[in-house]
């Protein structure tokens, strides 16, 4: 099976839980389970051509110029982790299947189940760096939907977002590390960078790049100081807990650290900072563990320390090490996840987690008991189960680990985790199980129904399997091992076996056992001092830290962020006047090579009323219909410039923008006064006008520097023109430009110009069934106003010159390819004719008429203008590309056709449902907020001023 078909299918799985819920809890389980049974059935598959020696590849390129390509590869690393992942999810998804209640959704719960199996499926198949990091953040957004899931849980919502801003923060620091690592080595493809051991650690920058990765994987796997977080998310139900604690998650900081394991363990730096942190987290993780009551609490604290284990085995740099990081991994994956499933029987079966409550369950729930007991037992690794071969593996590595120049340091604290590790795993089965039968459980205990005691049964097989013949595993995990070293170092000699007669690390422990039991005995006074120690509380600090981050960013925003664009434009234009002059007088700004051209009297005519028009703009700032007007004179003028320097599709847009633009502004300022008021003292009026001076002349400075120097620089437009009807089929090269060779902007610009007149018309709804719904019902006029809204020869007008007016637009937009013009000027002409309608005959009579809803026509030219550019994708050429031929239809001359001509449609269509669906919107609020009708709803009276006072 295709790799790319192996991260897809939960992905598209996820969609078949909610729809199938309908039919049905079994059939959204029967859906779930095949889902995940393909996907692991397709991994299979690979298997023995990993045997082999053979990595699997599979290859898309999506962005290559900025080294995002969408490239998976399989070797035994990523098979292992992903063959956990889809089994454990198997399970977890028969467990889950009779573990939740009819009250909770099931269709959602497995929905996003499926959502996290796909991330953390795409984690450990990504061969691109940047695509893994996508995959990164996604598992850390859908666990927060499957911690959170009981959203009527306080603790359930705190635990999903103490989660999603531990991992959300060290998944930034991930992707600036990553970034890092992927411009020493020269590529993002994983592949690439495991070969360049070398030059990443010779680099300046590979302590930023580890230091960053590193806290990726430490918050992601909950090691130490960013563990806490992880014993909150067990207010999730328990197959959230126990997948998230055994396979996936929590695992994703270790399979990162295993992977980059070549290029970046060895160093001095590696070892001391992953070894502490790993020693640290499994005793401090393992300590705590040991005085929690709620059995769930118990474990997510022993999974702590687990992954402080394998991380500490990781950071040895050394092969061995590994070997013995890649077998616990198998191993707690079973132990951890059969006993999180065991947490949830008792939960279930006894309504209770507290093991304060419990205990004596093995004379009603004997075959639970049989489970905890296994499970816990090879948690705290003794022999004859799977715990105790790793967990030997660990401490002899922990003697030959030297850490702070000291021999004995490392042996020590991991014999004190390894003895703590035991002491919860005891009190975890006697505890619960042990000691005489209880009459006063808060439900009556029972062994449950086989799909809950199932899964964690299964789990026992390699439990029992590997720690009695541990040789079984050993080709399997000297496969992943060589995955993870590489070609760094050989294989370890050492052979997995039960037996490896007396040596240090079997006393360490035998007296790790011991030490356990008698720390076991001792739980009570243990227990008493534990609670009269004070001691710092994470969940407190993590919430004092975040209220005081957020108060400090409250501070921080409301003194910067006031709502001033007073403010907002004036740091604006100091800081880039500020860069620009210092650039300027300590760079090399050449001096001016050109001469200036002749001015012709026009030229200085239009320059000289675009000056005076400005400064009457800034003079006249408060009247707001003189400000129009004065606009559209800047427009008009800026119109005539583009066709003076023959550029007449700009021109046109710009005229046709003008238009468009004041009437709808027209209409807005149908309802506010025609005078602002005056805000600004006479000091901040000089403030700010010297700030626009300063403006202003850098502006200048920089214009006439452009204009007057030769650059060596080699002009885009030489491209273009050579280009344009060779390539695009159009001798108009600025269309050409916007439906071929900037096709994609073009397109993302109509996108934009849609959401915005959406918005408009969002914020009309919310005006008119609001506050200002009553203001305007209750709105009067007390000025005289014009007898006749709608005049007749205005009326007559306007429908004749609509078809006219249609037939230009047809034209130009038929003409655009060749000539000036296009869909968007053809858009905004049509626009026009229509909205002359609006103004000559009033809305509600152009209401009646109106056949095609605005929101539609703006949707389908999207989707035309989309389907255009996917029509490329058939011809094996990129998004967008444009094709045109020539052909003749007797008895008419030949012509041209082109695909662009879909895209021109698609704005054309855009153009004119953006703009009337504005003038809806404004139309609507003229109407006085749903009244029949009113003959006044379009009438634009200038005239009006409500607002007293002058400056």
């Amino acid at each position: 099976m295709s790799l790319f078909l192996i991260v897809a299918l939960p992905f598209l799985g996820a969609l078949l839980p909610g729809l199938m819920i309908r039919a049905g809890r079994q059939a959204c389980f029967v859906a779930t389970f095949t889902v995940t049974a393909l996907a692991l059935i397709g991994l299979l598959t690979h298997l023995p051509a990993l045997w082999r020696g053979e990595v699997a590849l599979a290859r898309l390129d999506w962005l290559p110029g900025l080294g995002l390509n969408v490239n998976l590869f399989l070797d035994p690393l990523g098979f292992m982790f992903a063959a956990l992942i889809l089994g454990i999810g198997l399970l977890i998804i028969i467990y889950a299947r009779w573990y939740l209640s009819r009250d909770d959704n099931m269709g959602e719960f497995f929905s996003y189940l499926l959502l996290f199996q796909g991330a953390m499926v795409g984690i450990v198949l990504s061969d691109n760096i940047l695509m893994l990091l996508v995959f990164w953040e996604l598992t850390s957004l859908s666990s927060f939907l499957l911690i959170g899931f009981w959203k009527h849980l306080p603790e359930g919502r705190q635990g999903a977002r103490m989660a999603l801003t531990v991992t959300g923060m060290g998944g930034l620091a991930m992707i600036g590390g990553m970034l890092i690592l992927g411009q020493i080595a020269g590529s993002y493809d994983l592949t690439v960078i495991l070969e360049n051991r070398d030059i990443i650690q010779a680099s300046p920058l590979y302590v930023p790049a580890l230091l960053l990765i590193l806290i990726g994987c430490f918050t992601k796997s909950a090691q130490f100081p960013f563990h806490f977080w992880l014993p909150h998310a067990m207010s999730a139900p328990t197959p959230v807990s126990a997948y998230l604690h055994s396979a996936t998650m929590v695992k994703a900081g270790l399979f990162l650290m295993a992977r980059l394991w070549p290029v970046l363990s060895g160093t001095e730096i590696w070892i001391t900072l992953v070894c502490s942190v790993g020693l640290i987290t499994m005793v401090l993780g393992a300590f705590i563990a040991f005085f929690k009551h709620d059995l769930k609490a118990l474990l997510a604290f022993s999974t702590v320390s687990h992954l402080g284990l394998i991380c500490f085995l990781l950071g040895t740099g050394t092969t061995f090490g590994a070997m013995a990081a890649v077998f616990h991994i198998l191993n707690h994956a079973s132990f951890k996840a059969a006993l999180f499933m065991v947490a949830g029987i008792v939960d279930h079966g006894v309504h209770t987690r507290d093991m304060r409550r419990l205990g004596g369950l093995r004379h009603v729930m004997p075959l639970t008991f049989l489970l905890a007991t296994l499970a816990g037992l090879s948690m705290a690794g003794i022999p004859l189960l799977n715990g105790f071969v790793s967990k030997e593996m660990m401490l002899e590595e922990a003697l030959h680990t030297t850490l702070f120049a000291s021999p004995l340091l490392v042996a020590v604290v991991a014999s004190l985790g390894a003895l703590f590790s035991a002491a919860y795993s005891f009190r975890f089965i006697s505890h619960t199980f042990l000691g005489a039968e209880r009459q006063d459980y808060p439900a009556h205990p029972h062994d449950p129904e086989p799909g809950l005691w199932l899964p964690p049964a299964l789990l026992m097989i390699p439990v029992i399997g590997l720690g009695v013949a541990p040789f079984l595993a050993e080709p399997f995990v000297r496969l992943v091992t060589q995955a993870v070293i590489g070609g760094v170092g050989e294989m370890p000699e050492e052979h997995l076996a039960l037996w490896h007669g007396f040596k240090p690390a079997l006393f360490l422990s035998m007296i790790a056992v011991a030490g356990g039991l008698i720390w076991l005995a001792l739980f009570r006074p243990l227990s008493r001092l534990w609670e009269a120690t004070p001691r710092p509380e994470a969940k407190d600090i993590f919430d004092s830290l975040i209220k005081a981050l957020a108060a400090c960013a409250h501070r921080f925003s409301q003194r910067l962020h006031d709502g001033s664009f007073t403010r907002y434009a004036a740091i604006f234009v100091l800081t880039v006047v500020g860069l620009g002059a210092h650039a300027w007088f300590t760079g090399t700004a050449a001096a001016t090579t050109r001469t200036m051209l002749p001015m012709s009297p026009v030229a200085v005519g239009l320059w000289v009323m675009l000056v005076a028009t400005a400064g009457s703009l800034v003079i006249y700032h408060r009247n707001r219909l003189v400000v129009l007007i004065l606009m559209g004179i800047i427009g008009l003028i800026v119109s005539v410039s583009f066709n003076y320097f023959s550029a007449p599709d700009l021109a046109l847009t710009q005229i046709s923008v003008e238009v468009v633009t004041i009437i709808l502004l027209l209409l807005a300022l149908n309802f506010l006064p025609n005078r602002s008021p005056g805000e600004s003292s006479a000091l901040r009026r000089s403030r700010d006008a010297a700030i626009a001076a300063v403006g202003g002349v850098a502006v200048t400075g920089l214009i006439w520097t452009v204009l007057m120097t030769d650059f060596p620089l080699a002009s885009i437009s030489d491209y273009h023109l050579a280009n344009s009807y060779k390539g695009g089929g159009g001798t108009n090269v600025v269309n050409v430009i916007l439906v071929d060779f900037r096709g994609f902007d073009t397109f993302g610009e109509i996108i934009v110009l849609g959401i915005a007149a959406l918005v408009i018309y969002a914020l009309t709804e919310a005006l008119l069934n609001g506050a200002v719904r009553a203001r305007l019902l209750n709105r009067t006029f007390e000025e005289a106003r014009a007898g006749d809204a709608h005049p007749m020869m205005m009326v007559v007008l306007t429908r004749v010159m609509m078809p006219i007016i249609l037939m230009v637009g047809v034209f130009i937009f038929l003409r655009g390819h060749n000539e000036p013009g296009g869909g968007f000027v053809a858009g905004l002409v049509v626009a026009i004719a229509v909205v002359m309608q609006y103004m000559a005959s009033g809305f509600a009579w152009a209401e009646k008429r109106q056949r095609y809803p605005y929101h539609g026509i703006i949707g389908a030219g999207v989707l035309v203008a989309g389907l255009t550019g996917i029509g490329s994708w058939f011809a094996g050429v990129p998004f967008l590309t444009s094709a045109f031929g020539y052909f003749r239809i007797p008895p008419m001359a030949e012509f041209e056709l082109a695909t662009a001509m879909g895209f021109d449609l698609g704005v054309f269509l855009a153009v004119v449902g953006a703009v009337m669906l504005s003038l809806e919107s404004f139309s609507r609020l003229g109407r006085r907020a749903g009244t029949e009708d009113s003959e006044y709803a379009m009438d634009i009276d200038p005239s009006r001023d409500r607002t007293a006072g002058e400056d």
